[in-house]
């Protein structure tokens, strides 16, 4: 059956391949055509139409650079390129052929007749007519197929069904987007202008369309568009990573205007208009995109067995799927819920469907049933992920904080010690830097332990690495603003004056990759702390503001911002180090160590035993005595809000 449907379809290739053939012939012919059309009128320029050298001669000189151009070009393949994309690429061929073509006739007829009769200039004339009636047809082909041609037949027509947009961001991005999307010719949209990172650029134009000025003149020259009945539907963003400074004031100015921010989306394949989707908060960081030593994590990773608990949560999940690109041997992964265990072992075996695996569903909570994964696996690497995050529900819950983020990190960082793990990975959280809230101290003590099991010489790395709120993640403000904004508001912030650090969901795993890449077999940076590269703080009233202009609403108007006040255990202002710790480069980009307060492993080891005594009796003012001896700054009271 599928050999007779092989023969059945082959007449329908035999008759593609006989048009593409063809083509080519018809391409070849005319190039040669104009090649010798072009001697004719080179000479009939020189001598002039009344004076031409006999028709013997002047006949055998066009017939021979015919045959010498047909050859050339052929060999060459200048009729190969398709007409359809013409470019300068073409271009350059065309010369190349015309000037090799001319080179071989003048030497032929040096050689036949010693150049009798025919004139020095006329050889040149021919190079510059060549060029330009072979090249000139394949433009005007290219023009016919884009639509350019009729864009300027019709350009008196009204503009009912085409979008208005303004460009915003660096000059070469522009020039590309403008090229790739062909939007001076395009019958979609209709670009005004760019308005341009760098303000010395305005008064200028690029590719036929205006340079207006900088991101400040954005509201005056929207204004100028009004006055002329036009209304903006779309600002299209050129630059995949624009100057922070340039990225708050579009937004900011956009938002008030009421004007959504968009990007283009990847073109069609069949070349039709494109579309512009939606930016996202991610696009919007306006932070350079980190170098990543991918051998250096390949080193770590390649062929090794790896363990990942917590391994279904937001950031888990990612860190599994960026393990998977260095080809493991296998990956054990840990999760205490169902549901976000199974969507993770079915993303891994649509992912790597030969690698094997092991979805194990168990708690960290269960010491011997984490020291019997780690011992029957013996894994080369564990990634901590595991872990209770959100501020205020911790507050409300603190005893299942202290027992998922403290003794649960002990117990898997133990297991990693007893069975001489290469190296254990704790995820950890600005919120450990002088923590007020019961989460925050509970990762600070999850680290401090961690710390000490480093410098005891245990042959095991522990390497804790520490950052901001990922964007998207699971429990964090970006969903709950979003699912506000789709309600029809209000959207609520704590504070006008809150900040937090943010990095996206792969950013940030990436970078833990690379920490630990670089920390595993370096035993000078013992009990260190790695701190992410986080950028600046953003306020969360100006991304409040961002993810409602990007839905096309207006802040303030559309869409109400309410201050709720802060919650418990909230502060105004994260930090990424402590005031005394000496922080400097790592020598990972994007990647910072810390010099932490050190406690004994003795010490440490006792307070968490009593830890997990107070735990049992159920006392929640006890065990927050307790874990305010590991975490001083964590303060006998419930709540302690930053003033």
């Amino acid at each position: 059956m599928v050999l007779g449907a092989r023969l059945k379809n082959f007449p329908n290739v035999q008759l593609e391949s006989m048009t593409l053939l063809n083509k080519r012939l018809v391409a070849v012919f005319h190039d040669a055509s104009m090649s010798g059309l072009a001697l004719a009128l080179a000479i009939a320029a020189r001598y002039g139409f009344n004076n031409l050298p006999p028709s013997e001669k002047y006949m055998g000189w066009v017939g021979l650079f015919v045959i010498i151009s047909l050859i050339v070009f052929k060999l060459s393949g200048l009729g190969r390129g398709l007409w359809r994309f013409a470019s300068l690429a073409d271009l350059r061929a065309i010369v190349i052929a015309t000037t090799a073509a001319i080179a071989v006739f003048v030497i032929c007829l040096f050689l036949i007749s010693r150049l009798d009769g025919l004139p020095r200039s006329v050889p040149f004339i021919t190079w510059f007519m060549m060029i330009v009636m072979i090249g000139a047809p394949r433009l005007a082909y290219r023009a016919l197929r884009d639509g350019s041609l009729k864009r300027v037949a019709n350009i008196q027509k009204p503009d009912t069904d085409i979008q208005h947009v303004l460009l915003a961001g660096r000059v070469g991005d522009a020039e590309h987007v403008i090229r790739t999307y062909q939007l001076e010719t395009t019958g979609r949209y209709k670009v005004h202008g760019l308005i341009c990172t760098d303000k010395k650029r305005g008064g200028h134009s690029i590719r036929g369309i205006p340079i207006l000025g900088d991101v400040a003149d954005l509201k005056n020259l929207v204004e100028r568009l009004q006055r002329t009945n036009i209304a903006l539907d779309a600002i299209l963003s050129v630059s995949s990573r624009p100057p922070s400074d340039f990225t708050k004031i579009l937004t900011s100015s956009a938002a008030d205007l009421g004007i959504p921010i968009k990007r283009a989306s990847p073109r069609p394949l069949d070349l039709s208009e494109p579309d512009f989707s939606e930016l996202t908060i991610d696009d919007l960081l306006g932070r350079p995109p980190v170098k990543l030593d991918r051998s250096k994590m390949s080193d770590l990773i390649s062929g090794r067995i790896v363990m990942i608990t917590g391994a279904g949560g937001s950031i888990g999940s990612e860190v599994v799927r960026q393990i998977l690109k260095y080809a493991p041997s296998r990956l054990v992964l840990i999760e205490n819920s169902e549901f976000a265990l199974y969507n993770i072992d079915q993303e891994v075996k649509l992912t790597a469907p030969t690698l094997s695996k092991r979805p194990v569903l168990a708690d960290v909570r269960d010491r011997d049933r984490i020291m019997e994964i780690v011992s029957a696996e013996k894994p080369s690497i564990i990634f901590h992920a595991a872990a209770l995050k959100h501020v205020p529900l911790m507050e409300e819950n603190p005893l299942e904080a202290i027992q998922t983020n403290v003794l649960g990190t002990r117990n898997v960082a133990d297991a990693a010690s007893t069975h001489s793990v290469d190296g254990f990975v704790l995820i950890s959280t600005d919120k450990a830097v002088k923590p007020t809230s019961i989460m925050g101290a509970t990762k600070r003590a999850a680290e401090a332990y961690c710390q000490a099991l480093d410098v005891s010489g245990t042959r095991t790395r522990f390497i804790t690495v520490r950052f901001g709120n990922v964007l998207g993640s699971n429990g964090s403000v970006i969903p709950l603003f979003r699912k506000q904004i789709e309600a029809g508001g209000p959207v609520t912030v704590t504070h006008p004056d809150m900040r937090r650090y943010f990095m996206t969901i792969p950013e940030a795993s990436e970078l833990v990759l690379q920490a630990a890449a670089f920390s595993v077999d370096n035993s000078n940076q013992r009990g260190r702390i790695y701190v992410l590269d986080m950028g600046d703080p953003v306020k969360i009233v100006d991304l409040a503001k961002i993810l409602i202009s990007l839905a096309g609403l207006r802040p303030g108007m559309d869409i109400k911002i309410e201050f709720s006040g802060l919650r418990l255990g909230e502060k105004l202002f994260e930090e990424l180090f402590e005031a005394d710790e000496d922080n400097q480069p790592s020598g990972a980009d994007g990647v910072i160590v810390a010099t932490a307060n050190l406690l004994e492993l003795v010490r440490i080891s006792a307070l968490i035993d009593t830890l997990q005594y107070t735990l049992c009796t159920g006392r929640t003012d006890q065990s927050i005595n307790t874990l305010a001896k590991i975490v001083p700054t964590l303060t006998n009271e419930k709540v302690r809000l930053e003033k």
